[in-house]
């Protein structure tokens, strides 16, 4: 990237006019009321931490729970709630926003070149949207926690006594913060790149970004209507999935999964842009097949859309029907394959540097993959009839989202950490909690596929003794896992205290993001910048940009 100075951009100039909007205090009010993207993602990050730290204690309670047959400590219903809130909270409070909203809005305007988004406070209203959204499900676990699992499926939850109401009416809220955040996103990629930032030089985070934006767009507005369809049932007796009165409960079901299948890809796409960027920069290559990458992302969104009824295979459905949604959920094995060999490719003789964020991305490597091919007997009609309902079910969602997802955002979180804060973290630390992680996920999800393939069904609160030997195992996991997770916010909080100042490019990466200071200024960059190579190019990036950073990481850098 280029230092010379370029023409101000028509959104620069009316940032700069309006730049009284964009300086904020450092008080509370200054951070309520800042328009400044870097600042909005924080408050995600902040929000979606929370969420994590709540939705993985109710994990742990439920795996206490599955360590013996029978109560262990607490009742059946209680147990219904915990795991539905475990998914709830996980899924809508959680995974969806944490990229996007978290890492998305910090990195992607300074990727682009841009000093903010396309619409400021825009994004500042869909963070409150977001809290208002989590205010209503936390509001439901006060009031009486849901027990009908995260898809809320009917009749059941047009039944139940629980809070159906006040949690759809949460997540009912939280998808409009997605669907303002996609279009923010949109027209931010569209409009506000950099001079010289053409479609072939975007970033691969941004790729994934524009792909994520157009799903949320396009299919959040379905499972709104679901929901408040659902919420009109409970209320007044609607009678659209009410079979007593006409209505079909298993258009619920296909209501729900058109937006659910859907939003694998935006659980799972902004992990897969995160650990190309790490790929590039810890192998010090560019991406292998970089369009082909590019364009899996946009091809994964597409084919979300036509896959909803392998969930449902088991419901119903015509032979014909099932047989046209097994081949397409084959399809869908192509563009993933795309990503996970052009990755594999660009390690193949790289100039590898085993980092903390670089172990997260070799870890979603391997997780993903397990996942992905675990899916391919779920999409499979003769297998998945046996397998559905299964925990091999659970043990394949969670190599997915967890595996990928939830790896995904570690790795770039600790990746950006310096960039975000300002502070460097003990990489030994970090280390160790990436050990404890990664063996303790593994740990509590691998030995589900034994337990599935034998006929265990998930969501039961009690088992056959036969099975007691893997719940104990999977539950020790458990304990493995957390303990990596309170080790990883040790090391986030310690280095936020006493961490050493970072300096604008500790990791010698050619992205354009890196070119700006450790945290960056209020609007990014002192100077509109002006893209002269793509942020791959290793070949063309001066010392200066890849190594200002510790004299250490220079001389490493230059020996491997």
């Amino acid at each position: 990237m280029s230092t010379d100075v370029a023409a101000p951009t028509s959104h620069g100039e009316e940032l700069d006019l309006n730049e009284n909007y964009l300086k904020v205090g450092s008080g509370i009010k200054g951070w309520l009321l800042t328009l400044d993207h870097k600042r909005i993602g924080i408050m995600y990050l902040i929000s979606v931490i929370l969420a994590f730290f709540l939705g993985g204690v109710f994990a742990l309670l439920v795996r206490l729970e599955l360590l013996t047959p029978g109560r262990t400590i607490m009742g059946a219903d209680t147990y219904n709630r915990m795991f539905t809130l475990h998914g709830a909270v996980m899924v809508f409070l959680f995974i969806i926003p944490s990229v996007p909203g978290a890492l998305g809005n910090f990195m992607l305007p300074i990727m682009l070149g841009a000093k903010d988004v396309a619409f400021p406070r825009l994004n500042l209203m869909s963070f409150y949207i977001y809290v208002i959204g989590a205010i209503f499900c936390l509001f439901s676990i006060i009031s009486g926690a849901v027990d009908t699992g995260w898809t809320f499926y009917t009749p059941y939850s047009t039944s139940t006594s629980s809070s159906v109401v006040s949690m759809t009416l949460g997540v009912f809220i939280l998808g409009f913060s997605s669907i303002l955040t996609g279009l923010n996103f949109i027209v931010t990629v569209h409009k506000l790149r950099a001079p010289g930032l053409h479609w072939r030089r975007l970033p691969l985070f941004v790729w994934g970004m524009y792909a994520t934006s157009v799903i949320q767009v396009l299919a959040t507005p379905v499972l709104a209507i679901t929901l408040l369809l659902l919420a009109m049932e409970r209320v007044t007796g609607l009678g659209i999935f009410d079979a007593s009165l006409g209505g079909d409960p298993v258009l619920f079901q296909h209501f729900f999964w058109f937006y659910s299948h859907p939003a694998v890809y935006i659980m799972i796409v902004p992990g897969m842009a995160v650990v190309s960027e790490l790929f590039a920069t810890f192998s010090r290559r560019a991406i292998f097949g970089y369009f082909a990458v590019a364009m899996s992302s946009l091809g994964l969104a597409l084919l979300g859309f036509l896959v909803w009824g392998h969930h449902m295979f088991t419901s119903g459905q015509s032979e014909y029907a099932t047989m046209v949604f097994s081949a397409l959920t084959m399809l869908v094995a192509i563009p993933s394959g795309v990503k996970v060999f052009n990755w594999t490719m660009t390690l193949y003789k790289g100039s590898i540097w085993l980092t903390t964020p670089m172990l997260y991305a070799l870890s979603f490597l391997i997780l993903f993959t397990i996942g992905g091919l675990t899916g391919l007997f779920l999409g499979t009609l003769s297998t998945d009839i046996h397998l559905h309902d299964t925990y091999f079910v659970v043990a394949h969602f969670h190599y997915v989202m967890m595996g990928g997802t939830v790896i995904g955002f570690l790795g770039g979180l600790l990746y950006w950490w310096p960039k975000m804060t300002g502070k460097m973290y003990d990489e030994k630390l970090a280390k160790i909690s990436w050990f404890f992680v990664f063996v303790g996920f593994n740990a509590v999800f691998l030995i589900q596929f034994v337990m599935g393939s034998r006929g265990m069904p998930r969501r039961y609160y009690d088992y056959l003794p036969e099975f007691r030997p893997y719940h104990a195992f999977s539950t020790v996991g458990s304990w493995i896992l957390g303990l990596g997770f309170i080790i990883l916010a040790i090391t986030l909080v310690k280095s936020l205290r006493s961490g050493e100042a970072a300096p604008p490019n500790p990791w010698g990466s050619a992205g354009f993001e890196w070119q700006t200071a450790s945290p960056p200024v209020l609007q990014n960059f002192p100077e509109v910048p002006e893209i002269t190579r793509g942020p791959y190019d290793y070949h063309l990036a001066t010392e200066e940009e890849l190594f200002d950073g510790f004299p250490e990481d220079r001389d490493a850098a230059k020996k491997s």
